[in-house]
Order: C-alpha cells, then structure tokens, then sequence
C-alpha cells in the first residue's frame, strides 16, 4: 500500500478484512463508479457484494450473526469504499447508524428480531430525524407520534434526507412524544418503523414519494418520508421507553461523525491519486506539469491535508471503541476531514484545469460529491459550536 493514509497497529483480522474491501474496491467499484453515478442508477450487484463480504454485519456483534468488529475497522472500510465511490459508503452508513442505535440502545427483544436480519443487509436501515423545516435545530421536530387508547402509537409527520429511504426495512424516526417531560430534549422518541422497501405506501400511513434529484450523491436514494397517522406498536419504541430518543439519536449521529469523516478522507485520498496521476502525465513546457514547483507545492500540501484528516478520524474512532467519550473528537475529525476533503479534491480538479470540467474524468464526480461532506451529520459551524462550547467548560476561567 501506498505510504498515504496507512494505519498502524491493526492485528492480522483487521489487515485481512481491510485487505479484501480494498480489492473489491478496485475491482467491484471503481471501474462501474462513474457510468453508475452519471445514469443515478442504484448499485445493485455492488451491495450485494458488501452483503457478501460481511461489511453490513462488520459492528454487530457475532451472538447476531455480525463480525463483532471495532468502529476503528468499520471506519476503515468506509474510508476504503468510499474512495471508490462515496454514493456506496453512503447505504452502509445509514444502516450502521441504526444498528449502532440497536445495539446500544434497543430491548434483548428489538437485538434478536432485528440484528441478525440487518448483520446479512437483508434488512437495511434508514435514520430519520430531519424535517423539511429543521435542520440542525432538532428541539424544533414536529412530527408528532400520540398514544392511544390500546397503547399503541399514531405517528403523523414529515420527514426529510432518508439515505436508504426506499431500499430501507426499518426506519429509526424521531418523533414527538410530548408526555409530560419538563424538557423539550425529554418529549422525543425514537420509533423503530417497519415497512417494505420500494416506493410509495410502503406501509399503511408511510409512503416514500421518490428521490429527491441531488448535486452528488448520485446512485443511492435520499427520499421524504411523509407519516399519515402511521400506528404502530408500543414494543416499537427504542429500549422500550418514551423520552430517550433525542440522546439515542445524538449518540448515533456522534458515530455517524466519525463515519462521515472516513467517508471524506476515502474521497481525499482518491482525489489526490487522481491528481498525482494526471499530474505525471500531462506535460507543459517540456515536463510534466508535477515538475513545476506550483504543482509539486500543492501536491505536498494535498498529501499533509489527507493525513491530518485520516489521523483525526483513526483517534476518534479509537476513542470510542476504548470506551471513551469522544464528542469532540468526533466532531473535530468530521470538521477537519470534510474541510480538507473539499480543499484536496478542488486542488485536484485544478490539476486537471479544463480536463477537470469534463465528465469524461472522474475528478468531476468527485467534485460534486465532495460538497455533502460538508453537510452530512452536522455543518462545520454546528461542530464549531460542539467544539468552541467544550473549551470553554474545560478551560473555565477561575476566580
């Protein structure tokens, strides 16, 4: 492997695992990327692939039928699949996120009905907390789930930005409870919602109307998800209590963090070969353009950006599986990752100067894809504020 991006100290499983996703990679995605993305086609033989390889069960602890691995290995992967085509790290992503919620937040009973079925990516899953007026600002969700009279729950609402909204089989939605909780943080809760995959009512009071037409992110579906008084059973709520679901929810988005940042550092990387590449190949005055200092200044300076960011994400990542809190961390390496991913794969597309704007090449897919990182699980100013806000407590001034 190249000296770019390597990770120390993996034990010869995580070497193995690492070793195969990258050949499926190169093999499997790579070459299929760009006629897939530019026709927006879902990567079907792509997923099943994955499914194959065991990455969607690569968390989930082998008593479900899952590998049992650490988040530092799943990050890993990511970054590998991601370098490939960002599009296909997205799908694993959002189902990570939900099993991550499962295990640590679900009932024994919601653990044996759902994680051996999504450890095979039969079942996949879809994380549902945006609202087509909220963003960022999740004490702001209206979509409202009210109990009945048998205990069920009624659900009625719209939701916004499902990655995996149409392929998905289970939705872990945020919804307002509103029973009594002094706090708006204590009115919410999260509801594991079945449903089948396609479009349209996929189940009674749910219906997913289409994709949403995007920038980037092309291949895989981002959908709305609109809830008409949806019902569902009270042994749907995650860890079977009402209340806990904005802490389940920011708990999955802080691992979501870290994936976001490998998703990024896949991205950077696979911008800077494509750089490096184009810039020993095509020549200006006699030599190759990467001879001229201006490139091989920017190359250095895309090669430092890429290890800084792949650096940041390991820590985190290596925080959490040691059982650390790791909220900063997560939110400076999904800051930093992002950031520097868009500065790497712009540099790149300067490299290739009017090559770049043809979608014959592929850093002009890169280019459109790179903007989502710095959206996806937060904006840079929202990990700004985490970050600036924990300063401040941990170096108080005193007296």
């Amino acid at each position: 492997m190249p000296r770019l991006a390597q990770t120390e100290g993996l034990n010869d499983i995580q070497e193995e695992i690492l070793k195969a996703v990258r050949a499926f990679t190169n093999e499997k995605i790579i070459p299929v990327a760009q006629e897939l993305e530019h026709a927006d086609e879902y990567p079907t033989e792509i997923i099943e692939g994955l499914k194959e390889l065991g990455v969607f069960g690569l968390m989930i602890p082998e008593e479900y039928g899952g590998l049992g691995e650490s988040l530092l290995t799943y990050a890993l992967c990511v970054e590998e699949i991601a370098r490939g085509w960002m599009s296909v790290s997205g799908v694993i992503n959002t189902h990570f996120i939900v099993a991550y919620m499962v295990m640590q937040h679900g009932t024994e009973e919601q653990k044996q009905k759902y994680l051996p079925q999504m450890a095979t990516g039969e079942m996949r899953g879809a994380f549902s907390m945006s609202e087509p007026g909220l963003g960022s600002d999740v004490a702001a969700v209206s979509t409202k789930a009210t109990k009945q009279a048998d205990g069920s729950y009624s659900i009625t609402g719209s939701k916004m930005w499902l990655t995996n909204g149409a392929q998905s089989r289970l939705v872990a939605t945020l919804c307002k409870t509103d029973e009594g909780a002094d706090s708006v943080y204590k009115n919410m809760t999260t509801f594991l919602i079945e449903k089948e995959a396609g479009f349209g009512e996929t189940a009674p009071g749910l219906t997913i109307p289409g994709k949403i037409d995007k920038m980037g992110y092309k291949g895989v579906e981002t959908t709305e998800m609109i809830l008409e008084n949806h019902v569902v059973s009270a042994d749907q709520i995650l860890g079977g209590e009402t209340g806990k679901g904005f802490y389940q929810m920011m708990d999955g988005v802080e691992v979501g963090r870290v994936n976001v940042a490998a998703r990024a550092c896949g991205l950077a990387i696979r911008g800077f070969e494509l750089g490096v590449a184009y810039a020993q190949q095509r020549e200006t005055m006699g030599k190759q353009i990467a001879k001229h200092q201006a490139i091989l200044f920017r190359i250095a300076e895309m090669a430092t950006k890429v290890e800084v960011a792949h650096t940041m994400m390991v820590k985190a990542a290596r925080m959490k599986d040691t059982g650390q809190r790791m909220d900063v961390e997560a939110g400076m390496a999904k800051m930093v990752a992002s950031e520097y991913a868009h500065e790497v794969v712009e540099d790149s597309f300067r490299i290739h100067g009017g090559y770049g704007y043809s979608k014959e090449y592929e850093i002009e897919r890169l280019y459109r894809e790179v903007a989502f990182m710095l959206i996806g699980e937060g904006t840079t100013d929202i990990q700004k504020m985490i970050i600036g806000n924990a300063m401040l407590k941990d170096y108080k001034l005193k007296g």
